[in-house]
């Protein structure tokens, strides 16, 4: 029973962090995709990352990372 409880942590874990409407800060993306942070700033001038600037940082919709991630 035990291994079914720590089972279900574990995927609930997963789906919170997932959230495709979760929004993350430019020092966790960087960490996420693995790449600096200017490269972040690059393709958010360019067009190609959307990105929220509304409370004075870059936010950053996950959902908005993985598609730039998979273009």
């Amino acid at each position: 029973m035990q291994v079914i409880i720590n089972k279900l942590n574990e995927i609930l874990d997963y789906v919170k962090n997932t959230n495709p409407s979760r929004y993350i800060d430019i020092s966790e993306l960087s960490e996420y995709a693995n790449v600096s942070k200017s490269t972040i700033r690059r393709n958010v001038n360019e067009g190609k990352l959307k990105a929220s600037n509304t409370t004075g940082k870059l936010l950053f919709k996950m959902q908005d990372v993985e598609e730039w991630l998979n273009n």
